[in-house]
Parts: structure tokens; sequence; C-alpha cells
């Protein structure tokens, strides 16, 4: 489940919300089943209220957008990517502590 501020994106949103925003964004490529996954969420969610306004945090569930996942070379997950004016600016493979997700972030600011 997202926080407030975690933009849920597929295939049908994934250009407009992410490749066509004109902020940067976090995506972070996730599964339902991945546990590492479920341990970094809420950190993702902290990123989503801290950066309101300055960035977008997006999940996207790769099991139901297996297309957009295999576009990037998704191969694990989790996977964040930070995407800026359309293209990845950003790249971590893992669960990570949150002072490595705000700098991908701040990178792309």
């Amino acid at each position: 489940m997202a926080g407030k501020n975690v933009l849920t994106v597929n295939e049908l949103n994934f250009e407009a919300q992410v490749l066509k925003s004109d902020v940067p964004v976090l995506v972070d490529f996730t599964a339902t089943w991945c546990g590492p996954c479920r341990q970094i969420a809420p950190l993702v969610d902290q990123i989503a209220d801290e950066y309101v306004g300055r960035a977008k945090v997006a999940k996207l569930d790769i099991d139901e957008s297996p297309g957009i996942a295999q576009k990037y070379g998704i191969r694990g997950v989790p996977t964040l990517y930070v995407f800026k004016g359309g293209q990845v600016v950003a790249q971590q493979v893992g669960a990570v502590p949150k002072t490595a997700l705000v700098s991908l972030v701040e990178r792309a600011l």
C-alpha cells in the first residue's frame, strides 16, 4: 500500500506521470512478493512526503506492468530509477538506507 504522496504507475499512465513529468520522478520498481521491497516501502513513502512539489515518487508493480519492467531492463526488485526529462538519470538496485535514496533524488534536482 503506497503512502498518500506516492503515485501508482502502470503501463497506462507511465508516460504521462513519469516520462512527461516536469519534475524528477523516483520510480520504485517493486512486487508484492518481494520482502526487501516491503522493507524499503516506508522510506520511499517518507521521501514522497518530504519532496512534495520538488519531485514525484511512484511505485510500479513489475508483475502488473511487465512491459515497462522489460523496457528498462529490470531484473531484480527493488530497483529504483530516477527519471528527469524522460530519461533515467540515476538508479539503485536493492534495499538501501534512506540516505542512499535521498541522494538519488537530490542528484536530479
